[in-house]
């Protein structure tokens, strides 16, 4: 019987680890879900800044990768492979919460048009937001840079994410996204760039108070 071609420099617990799954042992899941919840939890909750949300994607990645470790073609590490469909769980998400949110902007829209005083009488959002001198108080700038980091487009957050945060190389990355290297660079100079803009004031205040 022939073996399964797996990339060179992939470790032998994790081939067998593999192995292992794909015969659908019980404890070979056990023991991957131990290796690797935390970091799928934190991709998570980074790409989505919401717990519950963080935590059923968590859930829905490992439900993937037990129906279809056998898509596993070994090409890349487990690890790689596992971060992929994580990516894709968030992105797919992600972009499902925007329609939904759009969709019901619209049905608010047409609430508002509808009243026959034709005034809102709800405060607009941006009176509710406070002022960026009173948001930095008391918070720690951990908590900061994770709420900007929101702020960023999707594409730029995951990179900052997988390279800054999860100390991913360049190859993994790529093997992650399907992006080229040049791609890979660019978008995360980019988003870089657009992070420190957006800590820029609070950075300052930082630097005014110490």
């Amino acid at each position: 019987m022939l073996k399964a071609y797996m990339a060179p420099g992939i470790p032998e617990h994790e081939r067998l680890l593999v192995r292992q799954l794909k015969r659908g042992q019980p404890r070979a899941f056990e023991q991957l879900v131990r290796l690797h919840q935390d970091r799928i939890y934190g991709l998570c909750l980074r790409m989505m800044g919401n717990q519950q949300e963080a935590e059923d994607l968590t859930q829905e990645v490992f439900l993937t990768i037990f129906k279809h470790i056998d898509r596993f073609r070994g090409e890349s590490s487990l690890s790689t492979w596992i971060y992929r469909i994580t990516r894709n769980h968030c992105l797919n998400r992600l972009k499902f919460l925007r329609r939904r949110a759009q969709h019901r902007r619209q049905q608010l829209d047409g609430i508002y048009q509808a009243d026959a005083s034709g005034q809102r009488r709800h405060r607009p959002v941006a009176g509710e937001v406070p002022r960026p001198d009173t948001l930095a108080e008391g918070r720690q700038l951990q908590t900061i840079v994770e709420e900007k980091m929101g702020e960023l487009s999707d594409d730029h957050r995951e990179l900052v994410i997988l390279r800054d945060i999860e100390l991913l190389s360049y190859e993994q990355i790529q093997a992650i996204t399907g992006l080229p290297a040049g791609t890979v660079k660019s978008r995360l100079h980019r988003a870089r760039l657009e992070l420190a803009r957006l800590l820029a004031p609070y950075l300052e205040e930082e630097s005014d108070r110490s």
